[in-house]
């Protein structure tokens, strides 16, 4: 397990044990959603989520919902107990502890949102994007995870590099910038001043592997939680 992980891990049962919910008879349900459920119709057909490489996992804690993306999914009801209980051996678990913490701590306030922006939102979420780069005065971005309309508008002001763990998306080329496989991450690290990486990597343990050295923005709905206990600079401007 990672060190961020595995702190965060830390920190979420003791906000559990804080407010007394680990005894508690708490019903927690999680399943994959469908692509229109989870992103809406967007205009663009290019996202993970459409494509079918990821499905976004959606935790339901009391009357308050949670969500990650993660390529391994299914269902799970239980206590939060047993939730936090879980091995973190597997993105099937990490995705259900990670999904249920957004919905418990945006139940607890610690938190306002925890659901993936839908429709037209991640055009309006690009355009928002530079100001929110601008403090790091960043010349060299590197982006892990390719998501289409942050790279056009990273690739519009900023020299930059992506990879990606998708097979079907390494060695293409989108706005103009070639997509590098996640092996590439080391050389990108070194090359770039400022790292944009998809929140994702907390579900598939690579977390660790971004921070330190150059300053990193996460991005995306599924970190929330995590950003916020661990104090990450985050990218998610309309998040539901």
């Amino acid at each position: 397990m990672s060190i961020l992980l595995d702190t965060f891990m830390q920190r979420l049962r003791s906000m559990i044990s804080r407010h007394s919910l680990e005894n508690e008879e708490v019903s927690v349900f999680a399943r994959p959603l469908s692509p229109e459920e989870a992103i809406g119709n967007p205009a663009h057909d290019d996202y993970p989520l459409l494509k079918g490489k990821e499905r976004m996992m959606q935790a339901v804690f009391q009357d308050t919902y949670g969500q990650a993306y993660s390529d391994q999914t299914g269902n799970f009801s239980g206590s939060l107990s047993q939730i936090v209980g879980l091995t973190m051996d597997s993105n099937f678990h990490r995705a259900l502890v990670v999904s249920t913490a957004n919905a418990v701590l945006r139940k607890l306030g610690v938190i306002s949102k925890s659901c993936h922006c839908r429709d037209e939102d991640p055009i309006t979420c690009a355009s928002r994007l530079f100001d929110s780069l601008l403090p790091y005065s960043p010349r060299r971005i590197g982006m892990i995870g390719m998501q289409p309309r942050l790279l056009e508008a990273l690739a519009r002001d900023f020299e930059v590099r992506v990879c990606d763990r998708d097979p079907d998306k390494i060695g293409t080329v989108h706005a103009g910038v070639l997509v590098e496989d996640s092996d590439a991450h080391k050389e990108i690290k070194g090359w770039a001043d400022l790292l944009f990486a998809t929140g994702t990597t907390l579900v598939n343990d690579t977390i660790d592997l971004y921070v330190g050295e150059v300053p990193v923005v996460f991005f995306g709905v599924t970190i929330s939680g995590a950003a916020r206990a661990l104090n990450l600079n985050h990218f998610c401007p309309l998040a539901r």
